[in-house]
């Protein structure tokens, strides 16, 4: 794979036309690179519908399956703050999505949980790899919010058309219709990787919230990846069941796949508001207001039974989401400019990911969702509390630059 990948790059070595580092088509191809390696987060409710209904997979396997990736994911993020900085990062990216597109089409013939759990476990590893890799090349733009809020659209946008139309498909084709979609995505992401600035690392460059002794602010931003981990489990773990919750309430499948679909449409409104006013109003009262209104969101799913509600609390939600989750990792990437800290919070967001479907799968009583909705409600009110000092921390560096 190595050798693929490094005959690859003495081809891209021949004079191609490069996107401006800081302009808007360098933040779009940005994005995603950095979606590649975690696409199926944003169809999980299809994957892991896909799993009971294709493979025959209990509520329980299928959550864990999720998990597994997502773990493994957790764990490549992780290595990608220790090797980011010394790394030819075009040519990791290119080896890295040339396996994700193998471990892909290579687990259509996986149908055993154990094998599969672990399968994906190692695909989640190379693909947390390169997101944190993506997250440390994003931090390195300028406005990172921006470019962060690029990201999520393009997540929601195309997870949207995922989840209105890949369910439909496993029926008569089976997961392989989900997993060749993933490996069909890498490969435009691939195709996009020639295009991409070299952005090196810009040593004369100082941390905001950093002095000359003492470097990262360590304190405010441990509380921002715990934000970041407490937001993105909360969601994840209501989201990763949201298809067999509405099932669970008596909604017809068809509705629910036009409900999701087009709730991630709508919530990219989130993350392009965020494109506009970036910090233009601070921190902590746009992310304060967002986590709390995802708690009422949440806890709204109660009343799922009435499909008007049901629509709401997935619409609202999701804009909530991105929004806020925008700001998060654009919060973490602030702490400082060589794109460790961003690849760490990819590493907090990952943890997040994986964490909130297992706690879930563990909280469910046979087909009862109500703990569920209820501890990612009381989650939500907890993060809310949790990011007010990063933010101010933030917020005060912001205005002593100004």
């Amino acid at each position: 794979m190595s050798n693929t990948a490094e005959v690859m790059t003495q081809v891209w070595q021949r004079r191609l036309p490069v996107a401006s580092p800081n302009g808007e088509v360098a933040r779009v191809l940005l994005s995603f690179l950095a979606t590649a390696g975690f696409f199926y987060i944003n169809i999980m409710p299809a994957f892991v519908d896909g799993l009971i209904t294709a493979l025959g997979f209990t509520s329980r396997e299928a959550g864990l399956v999720g998990s597994a990736n997502m773990y493994g994911a957790a764990l490549g993020a992780l290595t990608a703050v220790f090797v980011v900085k010394s790394i030819n990062w075009k040519k990791t990216a290119l080896a890295l999505l040339l396996s994700l597109m193998t471990l892909d089409i290579f687990s259509i013939w996986v149908q055993e949980p154990q094998a599969l759990m672990t399968l994906r476990f190692v695909h989640g590893c190379f693909g947390g790899l390169l997101v944190g890799i993506g997250f440390a090349i994003i931090s390195r733009t300028l406005n990172t919010e921006r470019t962060f809020g690029y990201l999520l659209s393009i997540q929601f946008g195309l997870g949207g058309l995922g989840l209105m139309y890949l369910p439909g498909l496993v029926p008569d084709y089976g997961l392989k219709a989900l997993l060749l979609s993933l490996a069909v995505f890498s490969f435009v992401t691939l195709c996009m990787l020639p295009f991409m600035a070299d952005y090196p690392v810009n040593k004369e460059k100082v941390t905001v919230t950093a002095s000359k002794s003492e470097g990262v602010n360590w304190g405010p931003l441990m509380l921002a990846l715990l934000t970041t981990f407490l937001f993105q489990a909360a969601n994840m773990g209501i989201y990763a069941y949201i298809m067999s919750m509405g099932k669970h309430y008596g909604l017809e499948e068809g509705f629910i796949s036009s409900t999701l679909g087009v709730a991630a449409w709508i919530a990219i409104a989130g993350s392009v508001l965020v494109i506009f006013i970036s910090t233009r109003f601070g921190r902590l009262w746009p992310l304060t207001v967002a986590i709390s209104i995802t708690a009422m969101g949440t806890w709204l799913l109660h009343y799922s039974g009435e499909a008007l509600y049901y629509w709401i609390a997935n619409v609202g939600v999701g804009i909530t989401w991105s929004f806020g989750i925008t700001y998060l990792l654009g919060m973490c990437s602030a702490f400082d400019t060589s794109g460790q800290m961003a690849a760490l919070g990819g590493f907090a967001s990952k943890m997040g990911l994986a964490s909130g479907p297992m706690v879930a799968a563990l909280l469910m009583s046979g087909e009862d969702y109500s703990l569920v909705i209820n501890v990612a409600a009381a989650v939500f009110v907890v993060a809310a509390l949790v990011v007010v000092i990063p933010a101010r921390v933030l917020d005060r560096a912001d205005q002593a630059a100004a």
